[in-house]
């Protein structure tokens, strides 16, 4: 094969001007809804965004009670916990954890 038969099958073939103006005319179309669905995902995006500040402030922040444990051992006293509150003992009062 030589280059000019070559040149010749990779050339881009031409389209007449009606064929290549119906495909301009559906792009347009195309990229018209495009834009109208960006335009839709977004005001829903912050229609969400909203919804969730206006449900989020609805309930009030309580903070709940603070406690604060001191904990000293003897040689006889055990400092484990389990959970819940702790209000300490002996070893023989704790050996049923």
């Amino acid at each position: 094969m030589d280059c000019k038969s070559c040149k010749e099958l990779r050339s881009p073939r031409s389209v007449d001007f009606q064929t290549h103006q119906a495909d301009m005319a559906r792009m347009e179309r195309s990229n018209k809804r495009l834009w109208v669905l960006c335009i839709v995902l977004a005001l829903m995006l912050f229609a969400s965004w909203v919804g969730i500040f206006v449900y989020e402030s609805q309930y009030e922040v309580v903070e709940e009670r603070t406690q604060t444990v001191t904990q000293s051992a003897d040689g006889e006293s055990t400092n484990r916990f389990i959970g819940g509150d702790y209000h300490g003992g002996t070893a023989d009062d704790n050996n049923n954890l």
